[in-house]
Protein backbone atom coordinates (compact mmCIF):
# COMPACT_ATOMS: atom_id res chain seq x y z
CA UNK A 1 0.00 0.00 0.00
CA UNK A 2 1.34 3.43 -1.00
CA UNK A 3 0.17 6.29 1.22
CA UNK A 4 0.02 9.91 0.06
CA UNK A 5 0.16 11.97 3.26
CA UNK A 6 0.07 15.77 3.24
CA UNK A 7 2.88 16.89 5.54
CA UNK A 8 2.22 20.60 5.23
CA UNK A 9 3.93 23.05 2.93
CA UNK A 10 6.80 24.00 5.20
CA UNK A 11 7.74 21.10 7.46
CA UNK A 12 6.66 17.57 8.29
CA UNK A 13 5.78 18.80 11.79
CA UNK A 14 2.89 20.77 10.25
CA UNK A 15 0.85 17.63 9.54
CA UNK A 16 -2.76 18.06 10.61
CA UNK A 17 -4.99 15.64 12.46
CA UNK A 18 -7.32 14.82 9.58
CA UNK A 19 -5.81 16.32 6.46
CA UNK A 20 -8.67 18.38 5.09
CA UNK A 21 -7.45 19.36 1.63
CA UNK A 22 -7.49 17.39 -1.64
CA UNK A 23 -4.36 16.58 -3.60
CA UNK A 24 -4.24 18.60 -6.82
CA UNK A 25 -0.75 18.59 -8.29
CA UNK A 26 0.03 16.73 -11.53
CA UNK A 27 2.86 14.98 -9.66
CA UNK A 28 0.33 13.30 -7.38
CA UNK A 29 -1.66 11.95 -10.33
CA UNK A 30 1.52 10.65 -11.94
CA UNK A 31 2.51 8.78 -8.78
CA UNK A 32 -0.97 7.27 -8.45
CA UNK A 33 -0.92 6.01 -12.05
CA UNK A 34 2.58 4.60 -11.70
CA UNK A 35 1.63 2.84 -8.46
CA UNK A 36 -1.44 1.26 -10.06
CA UNK A 37 0.56 0.17 -13.12
CA UNK A 38 2.98 -1.55 -10.73
CA UNK A 39 0.12 -3.31 -8.95
CA UNK A 40 0.44 -1.19 -5.81
CA UNK A 41 -2.71 -0.01 -4.06
CA UNK A 42 -2.73 3.53 -2.72
CA UNK A 43 -4.51 5.59 -0.10
CA UNK A 44 -4.65 9.39 0.15
CA UNK A 45 -4.51 11.32 3.44
CA UNK A 46 -5.40 14.83 2.31
CA UNK A 47 -3.72 17.95 3.63
CA UNK A 48 -2.98 21.58 2.80
CA UNK A 49 -1.77 22.92 -0.55
CA UNK A 50 -0.77 26.26 -2.00
CA UNK A 51 -4.25 26.37 -3.57
CA UNK A 52 -5.73 27.46 -0.27
CA UNK A 53 -2.60 28.58 1.58
CA UNK A 54 -2.49 31.70 -0.62
CA UNK A 55 -5.23 33.12 1.58
CA UNK A 56 -2.45 34.13 3.99
CA UNK A 57 -1.82 37.23 1.85
CA UNK A 58 -5.29 38.56 2.61
CA UNK A 59 -7.00 37.90 -0.71
CA UNK A 60 -10.30 36.08 -0.33
CA UNK A 61 -10.21 32.56 -1.76
CA UNK A 62 -13.69 32.73 -3.29
CA UNK A 63 -12.48 35.65 -5.45
CA UNK A 64 -9.98 33.44 -7.29
CA UNK A 65 -10.57 32.16 -10.81
CA UNK A 66 -8.83 29.39 -12.72
CA UNK A 67 -5.25 28.67 -11.69
CA UNK A 68 -2.57 28.91 -14.38
CA UNK A 69 1.03 27.72 -14.68
CA UNK A 70 3.98 29.84 -15.79
CA UNK A 71 6.66 27.64 -17.33
CA UNK A 72 10.29 28.19 -18.24
CA UNK A 73 10.55 29.27 -21.86
CA UNK A 74 12.84 27.57 -24.33
CA UNK A 75 14.23 28.83 -27.64
CA UNK A 76 11.39 27.14 -29.51
CA UNK A 77 8.53 27.12 -26.96
CA UNK A 78 7.13 30.32 -25.45
CA UNK A 79 3.50 29.75 -24.46
CA UNK A 80 1.32 32.68 -23.44
CA UNK A 81 -1.00 32.27 -20.47
CA UNK A 82 -4.74 32.75 -20.47
CA UNK A 83 -5.23 35.23 -17.66
CA UNK A 84 -7.67 37.51 -19.46
CA UNK A 85 -10.72 35.37 -18.64
CA UNK A 86 -10.17 35.74 -14.91
CA UNK A 87 -9.41 39.45 -15.20
CA UNK A 88 -12.54 40.06 -17.27
CA UNK A 89 -14.59 38.50 -14.47
CA UNK A 90 -12.78 40.51 -11.81
CA UNK A 91 -11.17 37.39 -10.32
CA UNK A 92 -7.69 36.92 -8.93
CA UNK A 93 -5.33 34.50 -10.69
CA UNK A 94 -2.98 32.17 -8.83
CA UNK A 95 0.06 31.42 -10.98
CA UNK A 96 2.08 28.31 -10.15
CA UNK A 97 5.71 28.81 -11.16
CA UNK A 98 7.70 26.13 -12.94
CA UNK A 99 9.83 23.51 -11.21
CA UNK A 100 12.47 21.52 -13.09
CA UNK A 101 13.75 18.53 -11.10
CA UNK A 102 15.50 15.48 -12.56
CA UNK A 103 15.21 16.93 -16.07
CA UNK A 104 17.40 15.48 -18.80
CA UNK A 105 18.78 17.44 -21.73
CA UNK A 106 19.11 15.79 -25.12
CA UNK A 107 22.89 15.76 -24.62
CA UNK A 108 22.59 13.99 -21.27
CA UNK A 109 20.07 11.49 -22.65
CA UNK A 110 22.70 10.46 -25.17
CA UNK A 111 25.37 10.15 -22.47
CA UNK A 112 23.39 7.94 -20.10
CA UNK A 113 20.00 7.36 -18.43
CA UNK A 114 20.86 8.80 -15.01
CA UNK A 115 22.48 12.14 -15.85
CA UNK A 116 20.21 15.03 -14.90
CA UNK A 117 20.23 18.79 -15.15
CA UNK A 118 20.60 20.74 -11.88
CA UNK A 119 17.22 21.53 -10.25
CA UNK A 120 15.65 24.84 -11.29
CA UNK A 121 12.87 26.68 -9.51
CA UNK A 122 11.29 29.65 -11.25
CA UNK A 123 11.45 32.84 -9.21
CA UNK A 124 8.82 35.55 -9.09
CA UNK A 125 11.23 37.87 -10.93
CA UNK A 126 11.63 35.40 -13.80
CA UNK A 127 7.87 34.95 -14.08
CA UNK A 128 7.33 38.72 -14.04
CA UNK A 129 9.93 39.21 -16.77
CA UNK A 130 8.17 36.67 -19.00
CA UNK A 131 4.77 38.27 -18.35
CA UNK A 132 6.08 41.71 -19.27
CA UNK A 133 7.48 40.32 -22.52
CA UNK A 134 4.12 38.69 -23.29
CA UNK A 135 2.38 42.03 -22.69
CA UNK A 136 4.77 43.78 -25.08
CA UNK A 137 4.18 41.11 -27.74
CA UNK A 138 0.41 41.58 -27.35
CA UNK A 139 0.81 45.35 -27.72
CA UNK A 140 2.84 44.84 -30.88
CA UNK A 141 0.04 42.66 -32.28
CA UNK A 142 -2.60 45.22 -31.34
CA UNK A 143 -4.37 42.83 -28.97
CA UNK A 144 -6.44 43.80 -25.96
CA UNK A 145 -4.32 43.42 -22.83
CA UNK A 146 -5.42 41.34 -19.87
CA UNK A 147 -3.19 43.39 -17.56
CA UNK A 148 -0.37 45.94 -17.62
CA UNK A 149 2.92 46.50 -15.87
CA UNK A 150 0.93 48.55 -13.32
CA UNK A 151 -1.39 45.69 -12.33
CA UNK A 152 -1.13 44.88 -8.64
CA UNK A 153 0.35 41.44 -7.98
CA UNK A 154 1.44 39.43 -4.97
CA UNK A 155 4.64 37.44 -4.69
CA UNK A 156 4.77 34.54 -2.24
CA UNK A 157 7.70 32.36 -1.22
CA UNK A 158 8.01 29.35 1.09
CA UNK A 159 4.42 29.74 2.25
CA UNK A 160 3.63 27.98 5.53
CA UNK A 161 7.34 27.77 6.36
CA UNK A 162 8.86 29.67 9.26
CA UNK A 163 10.51 32.09 6.84
CA UNK A 164 7.59 32.65 4.46
CA UNK A 165 7.78 35.86 2.43
CA UNK A 166 4.94 37.93 0.97
CA UNK A 167 5.27 41.12 -1.09
CA UNK A 168 2.60 43.09 -2.96
CA UNK A 169 3.01 45.81 -5.55
CA UNK A 170 2.85 46.39 -9.28
CA UNK A 171 4.15 43.74 -11.65
CA UNK A 172 6.94 46.10 -12.75
CA UNK A 173 7.94 46.91 -9.18
CA UNK A 174 7.98 43.31 -7.98
CA UNK A 175 10.16 42.17 -10.88
CA UNK A 176 13.15 43.52 -8.95
CA UNK A 177 12.03 42.11 -5.60
CA UNK A 178 14.04 39.24 -4.10
CA UNK A 179 11.66 36.83 -2.36
CA UNK A 180 14.39 34.47 -1.20
CA UNK A 181 14.48 30.72 -1.66
CA UNK A 182 11.91 28.51 -3.41
CA UNK A 183 9.12 27.77 -3.87
CA UNK A 184 7.63 30.97 -5.33
CA UNK A 185 4.07 31.69 -6.45
CA UNK A 186 2.41 34.72 -8.03
CA UNK A 187 -1.06 36.19 -7.71
CA UNK A 188 -2.42 38.60 -10.33
CA UNK A 189 -5.15 40.66 -8.72
CA UNK A 190 -8.67 41.07 -10.05
CA UNK A 191 -11.21 43.36 -8.41
CA UNK A 192 -10.07 44.07 -4.87
CA UNK A 193 -12.36 44.61 -1.91
CA UNK A 194 -11.29 47.39 0.43
CA UNK A 195 -10.43 44.81 3.10
CA UNK A 196 -8.19 43.00 0.64
CA UNK A 197 -6.46 46.30 -0.15
CA UNK A 198 -5.88 46.89 3.55
CA UNK A 199 -4.29 43.47 3.84
CA UNK A 200 -2.07 43.97 0.79
CA UNK A 201 -0.80 47.23 2.26
CA UNK A 202 0.80 45.15 5.00
CA UNK A 203 3.06 43.57 2.38
CA UNK A 204 3.76 46.53 0.05
CA UNK A 205 6.19 49.40 -0.14
CA UNK A 206 4.98 52.99 0.22
CA UNK A 207 4.25 53.25 -3.52
CA UNK A 208 3.26 49.63 -4.13
CA UNK A 209 -0.49 50.16 -4.46
CA UNK A 210 -0.52 53.63 -6.00
CA UNK A 211 -1.98 52.34 -9.28
CA UNK A 212 -5.22 51.16 -7.65
CA UNK A 213 -8.36 52.96 -8.77
CA UNK A 214 -11.65 52.96 -6.86
CA UNK A 215 -14.65 51.92 -8.97
CA UNK A 216 -17.18 52.11 -6.16
CA UNK A 217 -17.22 52.46 -2.38
CA UNK A 218 -15.63 49.05 -1.79
CA UNK A 219 -13.97 47.93 -5.04
CA UNK A 220 -10.53 48.73 -6.43
CA UNK A 221 -8.91 47.75 -9.74
CA UNK A 222 -5.47 48.13 -11.31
Amino acid sequence: MLYFIGLGLGDAKYITVKGLEIIQATTHSDLVLRALNAGIQYHVVHNASIMNAVGCCGLQLYNFGETVSIVFWTDTWRPEMKIKKNRDMGLHTLCLLDIKVKEQSMKNLMRGPNIYEPPRYMTFAQAAEQLLEILQNQRDRGEELAMTQDTVCVGLAQIRAEVQTIHSGTLQELMSCDLGGPLHSMIISGHLHSLEVDMLKLFSGPEGLKTLKMTDSSTYVS
